[in-house]
């Protein structure tokens, strides 16, 4: 297979999950080399996600690494032979790829769950306030990049099919990212997206006892698998994308302990709905 120059997120996956296989077997890469009859410069460059692997051979080093587990194996396959090419390719080359990795993880998601404090979920945000949060950044971006950010992040929206479950505290529904006119509007769309089968949201008030998780903004995108959830935080230049076992069960953790303590769906949008009459 040829070597790609700049591996997508997922494609960084596979190879990282492959490589995990192999050390957690006990096995150096030239060892899993002479195993497939090929060079170990070749393992390499698959554990890079510089180069892609086969069916046959993504299972025979799966054998190799005696991982019995048929339901995670299935789903690295889907994604070793995966061809799509998704909307976000025509943003390549125009927005950061953290933008399309983003876009990628969506595309294959079964489900996300937000934890917002100071700001609305990227998924949930009108096209105002979304305008708002990119014309805010440092340097200040051209129209023409603002006007990429603002479409990419409709578009995103308007994909999305998979169960959201966002818990957001009240900082982030009180901050005027824009003016008061938008800022009434992004909350009259948070009701009317609430509404929905898709979509549960529930609020955490200032006047909660005892919150001491308010730095725990997060978003977690599940996989096919429990092994392939991804973990999304904001960073300075892009999102930081956690995929370790370790940090997984402790966000799932945290995001559990988080939700036990906001208000349920109902008195969420009770709470949002006045709100909206202060503005």
């Amino acid at each position: 297979m040829p070597t790609r120059r700049e591996p997508t997120a997922r494609q960084l996956r596979l190879a990282v999950e492959l490589r995990r296989l192999r050390e957690a077997a006990g096995l150096t890469a030239r060892q899993a080399a002479a195993m497939l009859g090929v060079s170990n410069v070749q393992i390499s460059q698959i554990e890079a996600g510089l180069s892609g692997v086969s069916e046959e051979r993504l299972r025979r080093l799966a054998s190799h690494y005696d991982c019995v587990d048929e339901e995670f194996v299935g789903a690295l396959v889907n994604m070793a032979t995966d061809r799509t090419r998704g909307w976000w390719e025509e943003y390549r080359g125009l927005l950061p790829t953290s933008f399309l990795d983003l876009a990628e993880l969506d595309h294959h998601a079964a489900f996300q769950q937000d934890v917002a404090i100071l700001y609305v979920p990227g998924l949930l945000q009108t096209e105002d306030y979304a305008r708002s949060v990119f014309s805010s950044r440092l340097p200040e971006l051209t129209d023409e990049e603002l006007e990429l950010r603002v479409r990419h992040r409709l578009t995103r929206q308007s994909k999305a099919a998979f169960p959201h479950e966002v818990v957001m505290h009240e900082a982030a529904l009180r901050i005027r990212v824009g003016n008061r006119a938008a800022t009434r509007d992004q909350l009259a769309h948070l009701m009317e997206i609430s509404e929905t089968d898709r979509i549960t949201l529930r609020v955490i008030p200032f006047d909660l006892d005892g919150f001491a998780r308010a730095s725990s903004t997060m978003t977690y995108i599940g996989g096919p698998v429990p092994k392939l959830d991804t973990v999304a935080r904001d960073a300075p230049h892009g999102a930081l994308l956690i995929d370790s076992d370790a940090q997984l069960s402790a966000y799932r953790t945290r995001f559990r302990k988080v939700e036990e303590v906001s208000l349920d769906p109902d008195r969420s949008r009770d709470f949002i709905h006045r709100l909206t009459k202060e503005l």
